[in-house]
């Protein structure tokens, strides 16, 4: 009769032993995983011939995905930003960038030129939207950069201009594009967000007109982006059914940059 062999149980080194192996076996799988992955991205061919700069292709389409997610899920028109009393407003407001401000401006002859989707133009006067009823908001404005503050803006509701100057079938579209006077800054947004009931054509600051280094005579104030969202000395308006440039999208940025 044969004797069964008992199997000795395995030393302290010995399961030491066993677990390091395994632990450097999964830690080697995962790091030639994760090598070979940021291969395949790196190469991965970039968003658009004319784009310099893009995101690659995977990471647009993965930012795509978000951003249809997060619409679909947080927007509402009862999603509104917090708001503040007007005495924890900045007196000194932050400026970040002078992108499409370099050129000078006529303030007394700008006009704000709105592209129809029949090709018809129409041109419009700060004083034409001073003359509609005012909507004033003080928020926090966020930017990408990780700084926020309390701001006081006063202007037109983009909703009510819309209505005012009959632009509900340029509304039914689904993208408003927007870029200073000179095209040198751009940025479009989906039509939720533009139409959104806090988002304003703004001409004042703290109660006084903006001054020109923050976009006079008119610019964007749109509480629910980012702050590079918020297009200073607005020089034109189109509506699109396609996505319209975007000035930080183009260098990899998210196009949606909701909060």
């Amino acid at each position: 009769m044969t004797r069964k062999k008992v199997k000795q149980p395995l030393t302290i080194q010995q399961k030491i032993n066993r677990r390091t192996f395994i632990s450097f076996g999964v830690f080697g799988a995962l790091a030639t995983g994760a090598a070979l992955g940021y291969k395949w991205l790196y190469n991965a061919p970039t968003e658009g011939k004319t784009i310099t700069g893009g995101a690659r292709v995977p990471l647009r389409r993965a930012l795509n995905k978000t951003e249809l997610a997060m619409r679909r899920l947080f927007y509402s028109e009862k999603h509104l930003v917090k708001t503040y009393p007007k005495s924890m407003a900045a007196k000194i407001v932050r400026q970040n960038s002078d992108v499409g401000l370099e050129s000078g401006i006529d303030l007394p002859t700008w006009k704000l030129e709105i592209c129809k989707s029949n090709g018809q133009q129409l041109l419009i006067s700060i004083d034409a939207i001073k003359a509609l009823p005012k909507t004033e908001i003080v928020f926090d404005f966020k930017c990408v950069e990780g700084w926020d503050q309390i701001q006081y803006w006063g202007g037109l509701r983009f909703v009510d201009f819309v209505k005012h100057f009959n632009l509900d079938r340029e509304a039914k579209l689904q993208y408003v594009g927007m870029e200073t006077p000179d095209k040198k800054y751009f940025v479009g947004l989906d039509m939720d967000s533009a139409m959104h009931p806090q988002t304003i054509l703004a001409y004042e600051m703290n109660g006084k007109p903006i001054p020109v280094n923050h976009g006079a005579p008119l610019r964007l104030i749109i509480p629910v982006k980012y702050g590079v969202k918020n297009l200073k000395r607005i020089g034109s308006i189109t509506f699109a059914s396609s996505r319209p440039r975007d000035y930080w999208a183009e260098k990899g940025y998210d196009y949606y940059l909701g909060l």
